[in-house]
């Protein structure tokens, strides 16, 4: 079994922006913001066969550790359409029950399961606003929390009350 120790980052395409940005945010070092990219590995091309780029998209799942997935307006619909890849990542992440951090590009604090791709839906997670101190702090304790509790622990979205985000100073 590999080492997981990456966040793996699943988007729709459209929202391909807000994951740039969360990269920029790494980079910055005004912005105490990080993680380590499964993206960084086995690059797949865009003129890459389907069959290879879901070979590679496993091959990054099988060595994170956790998941943050952004949610936008289409994420859900894309989700339920097999032939994106999208669709294949929330079936693999759902196969390797991976811890996932839902961040709402609609800058809601709160979970909308209306919003998360039906698989996911009921799986234990996290919802989020999309602000980096926010997503830091779920990439710090949420994996923690999704292992410690699996006998106790609720199906479905949570999310962090407000004093969290008051004490991150959101």
């Amino acid at each position: 079994m590999p080492y997981r120790n990456k966040t793996f980052v699943s988007f729709a395409s459209e929202d391909i922006h807000a994951y740039r940005l969360m990269c920029a945010w790494r980079n910055n070092q005004n912005i105490a913001f990080d993680f380590h990219d499964a993206h960084d590995l086995n690059t797949a091309r865009d003129t890459s066969a389907p069959q290879t780029i879901n070979r590679r998209l496993r091959e990054r799942l099988n060595n994170t550790k956790q998941v943050v997935m952004l949610i936008g307006d289409e994420t859900r619909r894309k989700a339920a359409r097999n032939s994106s890849f999208i669709s294949y990542e929330v079936r693999a992440i759902h196969d390797l029950n991976l811890p996932v951090v839902f961040v709402n590009l609609n800058s809601s604090r709160a979970s909308q399961k209306n919003r998360l791709p039906t698989m996911l839906s009921d799986q234990f997670s996290v919802c989020v606003s999309f602000q980096p101190k926010i997503i830091q702090y779920a990439l710090d304790n949420f994996v923690a929390e999704f292992s410690s509790s699996r006998s106790k622990r609720t199906a479905g979205p949570h999310y962090y009350r407000a004093e969290i985000y008051r004490g991150l100073g959101l």
